[in-house]
């Protein structure tokens, strides 16, 4: 069994706090949005230019757009175990995209501590719509074992790369899509999550609630349908075509399918996305409970290089360099907005650095739950509210594929190491972010002791773990 965390009533920077009279004020409602491989750059509110995001942009305008905020890690799975747990990448359970048979990724430990079972403690009701990728069904990892009162969506992460599946998954039940039979796309798999997590919304309404909306949208398969793609088509010159898995025995098992309009489809994707953020909107308008609820946009990391996707067209890094798999910016740094009418001031730009191992902590503080001890975030709630707020020491990112690669960001300062798998090999790049945000000019050789304190700081934060090696250790 898990440990029982308390709720701290009439905590000093909490939301949940005694009146005058003796009563406690309402909790708020939490809606945590969660794109998929949406880079820094692919809303207009970040400067995107060929295509519009009208809802996400009016978050914006009646909230706070974070500028430095970077996700878990630059890729999924690992990425949302940071988000999940309040532990950067070399502490989290979960540091890698490890497939888990007969489907999905290997599963969160039961020892965990998640968001969903923080506020659970403390009086939510849980849910979470879209991909999960953290644990099969009825293993310890799987949402319902993780704190979620309802889950519907995508177990697996490598299915959840199509999106006419032939099922999903409500809590433990396998939902059959019959309309997806053989190569039929009749049931398109976002519409079918996003229905469910408007009806969570509407059935909850009456209490706390936190909802998880991790959605699949825009990776990896380019597809939209038809009403989207149709806004897009032929306004997006010259169109890049991609030939993808169209049957056989792999097709809809991860790899992409077809897609001739590429550049469409992304934009069309998006603004799909962008539209459900309104729907959600407007669902917390009608039940009369979008001022007492917190809405947070974010994306898991940066933009893909597959399935026909086309980053460079779209400038969806804006500023940055790199993409999903690197450490450089456009990997790991994400926009993140936040609106909570009342207490975050309308069009507000934040340039606190803060990353995914933060949201634990913050949501804490907003609810007086006791954050689980020994973990690596720091609220962020003093900033929403615009108090004076703590800063980090260091943000640290590990990635374990294509030959290990660390990252470090201290202040202004970040560093870069590739090839951490073969010290022979290694290489250490320094940024001053302050004026270098593209990362371009190295100036490792000109600071070598502080290129030297950066990397020590790197290896202190990584902590072994036999599950998921780090590259440099298998080769000591």
């Amino acid at each position: 069994m898990k440990p029982s965390i308390p709720l701290t009533i009439c905590a000093s920077l909490a939301v949940v706090s005694c009146s005058e009279a003796g009563k406690e004020k309402p909790l708020p409602n939490i809606v945590y949005i969660l794109a998929d491989d949406l880079g820094y750059g692919d809303l207009s509110c970040y400067g995107q230019k060929k295509f519009s995001t009208p809802n996400i942009d009016r978050l914006a305008s009646q909230g706070m757009l974070f500028r430095q905020h970077y996700t878990g890690c630059t890729v999924s799975a690992p990425s949302r175990s940071c988000l999940m747990t309040g532990l950067h990448t070399g502490h989290t359970p979960i540091r890698g995209n490890k497939e888990w048979k007969p489907e999905g990724q290997w599963p969160l430990p039961a020892a965990s501590v998640t968001i969903a079972e923080m506020l659970k403690d403390a009086g939510y009701t849980t849910g979470a719509y879209g991909k999960w990728g953290l644990g099969y069904i009825n293993t310890e990892g799987d949402p319902v074992s993780q704190g979620f009162d309802e889950f519907y969506g995508y177990n697996c992460q490598r299915l959840a790369h199509n999106y006419f599946p032939d099922h999903l998954w409500h809590n433990r039940e396998r939902i059959e899509l019959h309309e997806n039979d053989s190569s039929r796309k009749g049931a398109y798999s976002p519409d079918l999550i996003h229905s469910e997590a408007l009806k969570f919304i509407e059935a909850n309404s009456n209490k706390p609630f936190f909802m998880f909306y991790p959605t699949t949208i825009p990776h990896a398969e380019l597809v939209a349908k038809e009403e989207y793609m149709q806004k897009f088509r032929g306004k997006l010159e010259p169109e890049k075509a991609y030939k993808g898995v169209d049957d056989g025995p792999e097709f809809r098992q991860g790899p992409y399918g077809s897609q001739s309009e590429s550049h469409a489809a992304f934009a069309a994707m998006v603004t799909r996305l962008d539209d459900y953020v309104g729907e959600i909107m407007q669902k917390l308008v009608e039940l009369g409970i979008d001022n007492n609820t917190i809405v947070i946009f974010a994306s898991d990391n940066g933009p893909h290089l597959e399935g026909g996707a086309d980053p460079d067209y779209f400038d969806s890094n804006g500023p940055l360099r790199g993409y999903k798999r690197d450490n450089y910016e456009g990997g790991i740094r994400t926009a993140m907005i936040v609106r909570w009418p009342g207490k975050v001031r309308p069009g507000t730009v934040s340039d606190h650095i803060s990353a995914f191992w933060d949201v634990l902590p913050t949501f804490a503080d907003i609810t007086g739950a006791s954050a689980p001890e020994g973990i690596d975030g720091i609220s962020f709630l003093p900033e929403l509210l615009g108090k004076k707020q703590s800063k980090h020491e260091y943000l640290y990112w590990e990635f374990h594929e294509q030959g290990g690669k660390m990252a470090i960001r201290s202040g202004d300062w970040k560093a870069v190491k590739l090839n951490a798998g073969n010290p022979a090999e290694s290489t250490i790049e320094l940024y001053d972010l302050s004026s270098d945000t593209g990362e371009t000019n190295d100036l490792a050789a000109s600071k070598p002791e502080l290129v030297k304190k950066l990397e020590q700081m790197m290896n202190d934060a990584h902590v072994p773990s036999d599950i998921f090696p780090f590259p440099f250790e298998t080769d000591k």
